[in-house]
């Protein structure tokens, strides 16, 4: 058997060991490909960037575990530009079955950045009611929200000093999986009290955003998996967002060096063929 015909009837199981090793390669030992950085992205970033030392960043990260791939470093980069910038960091949810993964990123990060709760940074937790916790914040925080995610009373903390509601919020991005998401935030927060806004979706969200970022209602848009790679390119910290492009980007050069490979095979096969007068 020749080796065009060999490659023709290649095992399937090699073709799996092949993309499995394109996935999981890079995964274990980032490349770091460069990386065009999109301006809904960049729209998110200058924001942060440009807000002076101890304004007051809110970070609603709603989504759970199930939407953690996209999501997840998103929060993560968000989470150290506004350490690294020294802003004083509120978050919280809307999701309940993403309370304990919210919490669990917030204290990563923080301690991470060397950063103090109660005094730099403070995690509210999951209120019942969806888009009524908006209009309940946006009226009086601490009615919203009389305790933290640890119980402790939310009146009394560094961070929250001189905020009673959504009026006292500089910036805002929600992190939304579905809803209630960045859509609700919009509607009920942003569109009342008039506080700027970012969001971030995952990648099948983005487009149905898209006509609030054309508009100008919100500022900035970090779609998926991609616009988490971005972000961490920006402020310099590349993690898993940008090792799970490098193994989309070599799954996808592998899928289509296989493609032309065998199609090429497949026709000069066929000219052979031809040339014999068997076809």
């Amino acid at each position: 058997m020749s080796f065009a015909e060999r490659m023709l009837k290649i095992d399937r199981r090699i073709i799996f060991l092949m993309i499995g090793l394109c996935t999981l390669l890079p995964l274990l030992y980032p490349v770091g490909l460069p990386i065009k950085i999109s301006s809904e992205v960049r729209g998110v970033y200058d924001h942060i960037e440009s807000l002076p030392e101890g304004s007051v960043f809110l970070l609603s990260i709603d989504f759970d575990p199930a939407s953690k791939p996209e999501l997840y470093p998103q929060a993560i980069s968000l989470l150290r530009h506004a350490f690294r910038k020294n802003l004083r960091v509120m978050t919280m949810t809307l999701w309940v079955s993403g309370t304990g993964m919210a919490d669990q990123i917030v204290t990563q990060v923080a301690k991470e950045m060397g950063k103090e709760y109660g005094k730099d940074y403070a995690f509210l937790g999951w209120s019942p009611g969806g888009q009524a916790v908006i209009i309940n914040m946006g009226q009086d925080l601490y009615s919203a929200f009389p305790s933290d995610y640890g119980g402790k009373p939310t009146k009394g903390l560094p961070v929250l000093d001189g905020v009673r509601n959504l009026k006292d919020v500089t910036y805002l991005v929600s992190l939304g999986a579905g809803r209630p998401g960045v859509e609700e935030w919009y509607v009920f927060g942003k569109d009342k009290h008039k506080f700027e806004m970012g969001g971030g979706c995952t990648g099948v969200m983005a487009p149905g955003l898209y006509p609030l970022l054309r508009s100008g209602q919100i500022n900035g848009l970090i779609g998926g998996l991609r616009g988490a790679a971005e972000y961490e390119s920006l402020i310099g910290q590349k993690g898993k967002a940008v090792a799970g492009m490098d193994a989309q980007s070599a799954t996808h050069v592998a899928i289509i060096a296989l493609v032309i490979m065998c199609n090429l095979i497949y026709f000069s096969q066929r000219r052979a063929l031809r040339a014999q007068g068997h076809i």
